[in-house]
């Protein structure tokens, strides 16, 4: 249930404090201007206030897509777990990301790096801010300390993985010196590191209110900050201690929802999964409080049949679908989602009119939490019919998107439709939980520790999928699908092992914005992502026919040439490739 959290309070002390800190010629500027004076600013509630300021930019600054922090764009279009939907015309602007030819003069990355630095910008002001107050406690300014340099490592972290060489700019830096910061040497994994290491040492268990981020949450930050700089140890030492004392704001220990959906669901946010979430509000005066990031993504032209009504973005890939066979209760671990080899049956080209049955052989039962599939239940709603909820099936597939919608059940009460879309929902958006801690801790195991506790930590995330209790069910209650799942008996080897914990990343946070950015600190972006485009392209040839992803150069986008024109090319350094 939603109850008074930081989102609130966002909203209130914003309207209070009318501070803006605001970037200067589309560039980072850290002086801010309001209508309080420093005496009111260096107060605890004035900090405070700054502090709530940076929280806020976790959702976006500008409004842009782009922005919001589940990369559906960036992270899982790009990662081949779904495509841009729609028709060619509709937000043209991602057709180049979906098939990696995107350019520096891309407006969209240009706003998310804006975006990122606002966040940067303001958690520096507040760490400014904790060092010129003279009334401010020991213990407010370690804790707001901490907040704000975990916040800022989380700007950072978006922006490196994103982009890799951006400028380094924290606290210390004169606004006057800011344009004249180079990106290479840019920020360093070290650099983010030492700001979760500090809030992880500073920040408290408990916090008074939910959406504020805890000492746990900057520790499982900190795990895969190490996880992606490749140092296995020291991932798994973080990770161990948030699965054995890991708990939430509240005060909750970390574990995994009994069902699966509930994650997604607007009802249980603040639950013991999430460990990093940002906050949603409706009915505020403004839907950017709410997920208008996703306000695009539901099925198209449902009526009062279906969620949304707009606009038939974000379909789940047809490779996706595949991902989800399984042989004796097994997901397939070479590839086999990218062949002709068993594949998922389904509606693509058929009329909703046509006769049409479902897939009838074994599937993971996650498929059906995580795509939206013709003739199965779709949430409270109706069964989907297929063709008819698909803007332009012939461009973007069969499959709509299931996760992150809202059920008809909170239409109105935990949605706003207060703008031109009833899409604006009320769900957190999680950015950490535990079961991607615990497939991350599987990883640093069998790098660095023990294949028979990765094979523990994986069977921990199979096992509540295969809770048959929470399968998607019909009407008469039968399983909607054959679902079939079971434990891995054993992880033979590295290689084994290895394969399995990918994979499972792939079932279990698909449409969840990570897949991009695991293909790419893998070094298999290039196999899997030209594996991807050569299948779907079979199907959808307008979207990906003749693309290809570039090996060393399209792992990471390019630097926004607006950037580069506002500081200079002897001063930002163009990424390789473009």
């Amino acid at each position: 249930m939603k109850f008074m959290n930081i989102k609130t309070s966002m909203i209130i002390v914003a309207a209070a404090l009318a501070i803006t800190i605001s970037c200067d010629d589309q560039f980072l500027d850290v002086g801010a201007t309001g209508s309080l004076g420093e005496a009111q600013l260096t107060t605890t509630s004035g900090i405070d206030g700054a502090l709530i300021g940076a929280y806020s930019a976790l959702n976006g600054v500008f409004g842009n897509r782009f922005e919001g922090p589940n990369h559906w764009i960036t992270g899982s279009i790009s990662g081949g777990e779904a495509n841009k939907g729609t028709d060619p015309g509709d937000y043209s602007t991602i057709n180049p990301i979906q098939r990696y030819e995107t350019d520096p003069t891309s407006g969209d990355l240009n706003n998310f790096w804006r975006a990122r630095y606002e966040g940067i910008s303001r958690a520096n002001k507040v760490l400014q801010l904790v060092a010129m107050s003279e009334v401010i406690s020991t213990a407010d300014a370690s804790r707001i300390t901490g907040e704000a340099r975990l916040l800022r490592g989380h700007y950072y972290f978006d922006l490196k993985k994103h982009y890799n060489n951006v400028p380094y700019i924290d606290e210390t830096v004169e606004a006057a010196d800011i344009s004249a910061i180079p990106n290479t040497p840019g920020v360093s994994w070290d650099n983010i590191i030492a700001d979760f290491e500090y809030a992880s040492a500073n920040l408290p268990e408990v916090q008074a209110q939910a959406g504020r981020l805890n000492k746990w949450a900057a520790v499982a930050y900190l795990g895969k900050a190490k996880l992606f700089k490749k140092d296995y140890a020291g991932a798994k030492s973080a990770f161990d201690q948030v699965i054995s004392s890991g708990k939430n704001p509240s005060g909750e220990k970390y574990g995994l929802l009994e069902n699966y959906p509930d994650i997604f669901n607007a009802e249980f946010d603040n639950h013991k999964e999430a460990i990093f979430d940002v906050e949603s509000a409706n009915n505020t005066g403004s839907v950017q409080n709410a997920n208008y990031f996703d306000d695009l993504n539901y099925p198209y032209n449902t009526g009062s049949d279906g969620p949304g009504n707009c606009c038939g973005f974000f379909q789940p890939s047809i490779a996706l679908g595949n991902a989800f066979r399984t042989v004796n209760g097994l997901p397939r671990l070479n590839g086999e989602e990218f062949t002709t080899a068993d594949e998922l049956k389904h509606d693509f080209l058929l009329e909703s009119t046509d006769a049409f049955t479902a897939d009838a052989g074994p599937l993971d039962p996650r498929i059906d939490h995580s795509i939206g599939r013709r003739s199965i239940p779709y949430l409270d709603w109706i069964a989907h019919p297929g063709k008819n909820w698909i803007r332009k099936q012939d461009y973007a597939g069969p499959y709509s998107p299931k996760k992150y919608i809202y059920y008809k059940s909170q239409e109105g009460s935990l949605t706003d439709a207060s703008s031109w879309t009833r899409g604006y929902a009320l769900m957190n958006y999680t950015i950490i939980r535990y079961a991607d801690v615990l497939l991350m801790a599987a990883e640093a195991e069998i790098e660095s520790g023990s294949l028979a506790k990765a094979l523990e930590y994986v069977n921990l995330v199979r096992a509540r999928a295969a809770n048959t209790a929470h399968w998607v069910k019909n009407a008469d209650g039968s399983n909607a699908a054959n679902y079939e799942i079971s434990l891995y008996d054993s992880f033979p080897d590295k290689t084994y092992a290895t394969k399995a914990v990918r994979q499972e990343r792939k079932l279990e946070l698909s449409g969840e914005g990570h897949r991009f950015f695991d293909l790419v600190r893998w070094g298999v972006a290039s196999e899997e992502l030209n594996a991807y485009l050569s299948y779907e392209s079979k199907y959808l040839v307008a979207k990906f026919g003749g693309a290809s992803f570039q090996s060393g150069k399209n792992e990471y986008y390019p630097i926004p040439q607006t950037q580069i024109d506002i500081q200079g090319s002897d001063i930002l350094t163009q990424n390789p490739g473009y």
